[in-house]
């Protein structure tokens, strides 16, 4: 039996490790940015850091926010997704313009423009496909990118004369990769992850009685978190170097993924959380590996093989 703390209040010490434990779920996720956070506005460096450990945060916890409309999990566990999110695009904010700020030479703008090909659908829904020319120069204007030097973007947009298939036909949008979340402006990650969350709620809301679908979103929330590590990984592997990175947010990582695992299964939350807390956790690992293998790789390293 739990030890009676107020008999007024009903509080127990079950009540109290209860809120500890959801409290440290919500701050404890945030928590390991922090140092990385410092780390990059010190060296006003950020290349060690991907930004692809933003996407891989964003997407998954907006996936799970869509999950908790159609399967009910613990409150804490969504406000965090909401908190994270917050806290990724604050991480990107930095980055974005300590890289602007480090520029030598002004390179071309790259922007994303998925937002502004949807909202043309959308106008030119309103206003007729009689006009899909106005619509767009009326979009070139608000945009700015009529007349002069276009940025590039994501998506480049080109019109086809047929009207057949009209969302397919008039506007065929494709993707340039080497552009993909690699652009020079903060209000291009918003706008995408702003399309991807209409575009995810619509689907849910019009699939959200089938219960396949609603699983298959808890799924991928976590499995996407899951593999949060893959990108650091990735560039590390590509740097051949951990330099840049913060070690102490790696341990964090580690130490809260752990934790938070361990909460899963306690507080029995869906099956996908757990399983895909456990990846998390080896991937962590997988990282730390890496921290010993290039601890010799490093710019004072370099400096003294050389005799600087």
């Amino acid at each position: 039996m739990d030890w009676i703390i107020s008999d007024e209040l009903g509080l127990t010490v079950g009540h109290l490790v209860g809120w500890g434990a959801a409290s440290a779920m919500i701050v404890g996720g945030v928590a390991p940015y922090i140092p990385q956070y410092r780390q990059i506005k010190k060296t006003q460096d950020a290349d060690g850091f991907s930004l692809y450990v933003c996407l891989t945060l964003l997407v998954a916890n907006t996936l799970r926010i869509l999950f908790w409309f159609g399967k009910r999990y613990e409150l804490p566990l969504l406000i965090q997704s909401i908190v994270m999110n917050a806290t990724m695009f604050a991480m990107i904010h930095l980055c974005v313009t300590i890289r602007k700020k480090n520029q030598i030479i002004r390179a071309r703008e790259r922007i994303f423009t998925g937002a502004i090909f949807m909202l043309y659908i959308l106008l030119c829904c309103v206003n007729g496909s009689a006009q899909p020319d106005e619509t767009a120069n009326w979009l070139g204007q608000q945009s700015g990118f009529v007349g002069g030097e276009k940025p590039h973007r994501f998506y480049v947009i080109k019109p086809h004369a047929s009207f057949i298939g009209f969302i397919f036909f008039w506007f065929t949008p494709y993707m340039d990769k080497k552009y993909f979340w690699a652009w020079t402006d903060f209000q291009s990650y918003v706008d995408c992850m702003l399309v991807f969350s209409v575009l995810g709620a619509a689907i849910t809301y019009l699939l959200i009685e089938f219960s396949p679908f609603v699983e298959l979103i808890g799924f991928l929330a976590v499995f996407t978190e899951a593999m949060l590590g893959a990108p650091q990984i990735a560039k590390n592997l590509q740097n051949k170097s951990t330099e840049g990175m913060s070690v102490c947010m790696v341990i964090m990582w580690t130490f809260g993924d752990l934790f938070k695992t361990a909460y899963f299964v306690i507080r029995e939350a869906p099956t996908q959380f757990w399983v895909c807390g456990s990846l998390q956790v080896l991937l962590d690992i997988v990282i730390l590996l890496q921290v010993w293998m290039y601890r010799h790789n490093t710019a004072a390293a370099r400096r003294i093989r050389r005799g600087d």
